[in-house]
């Protein structure tokens, strides 16, 4: 019997975008990238995927086990993230929905310390953190991350990706709209296309 060899598609291996690197939530916005030709990859489409992606980002460890639950919480928030980036690029009021789902990854984890209370050496104090409150934990630390760069002065410099089909986030820089160099050579060559057509 012949082995036929699987194709795989490998995912883009685009630079953090502007931004990214300093706001968490910015990069979690931009897990999910188009491509020219209709296309999508989401860096969190499986549960190893967002496992790896937390990972990376030291939110999780590698072994977490996550479930399909879990990975649908982050797309989840993701996409309650980017509602509240495109409201405040584009200066429009926030979907309430979205800022509802922000306080309440938030607040469904403790930030401070619990009292604890052990039967033989009495009491202390921990934060909780079992196995399966890494993904809360994980949220929590998102939202905090989205609603910190929403109220901070970076906030001014939000702004979408300049390069259709691009739907990525980046802080901006001066007059660059651009979330890579990738997007940038695709808006300049776009626009002297058109340049070029309506010159003839």
């Amino acid at each position: 019997m012949r082995k036929v060899k699987a194709r795989v598609i490998e995912q883009p291996t685009l630079p953090p975008a502007q931004g990214e690197e300093e706001h968490i939530s910015l990069a979690l916005a931009n897990s999910a990238i188009a491509l020219p030709g209709g296309l999508t990859v989401d860096l969190l489409g499986t549960p190893a995927q967002a496992n790896h992606w937390l990972t990376e980002r030291g939110l999780a460890p590698v072994d977490a086990g996550m479930r399909e639950m879990c990975a649908t919480q982050l797309r989840s928030l993701r996409e309650q993230i980017r509602s509240l980036f495109a409201s405040r690029a584009a200066g429009l009021p926030a979907l309430p929905a979205a800022v509802t789902a922000i306080n309440d990854a938030m607040t469904r984890v403790p930030t401070a310390p619990l009292l604890q209370w052990d039967d033989k050496t009495g009491p202390y104090r921990s934060t909780p953190h079992p196995t399966t409150a890494i993904v809360d934990h994980a949220l929590a630390a998102l939202a905090a991350d989205a609603a910190d760069l929403l109220t901070s002065p970076d906030a001014e410099r939000l702004t979408a990706c300049g390069s259709t089909p691009c739907t990525r986030y980046l802080l901006r820089h001066g007059r660059r709209h651009w979330c890579s160099t990738r997007c940038g050579d695709r808006a300049r060559a776009a626009r002297a296309y058109a340049r070029r057509s309506a010159s003839q």
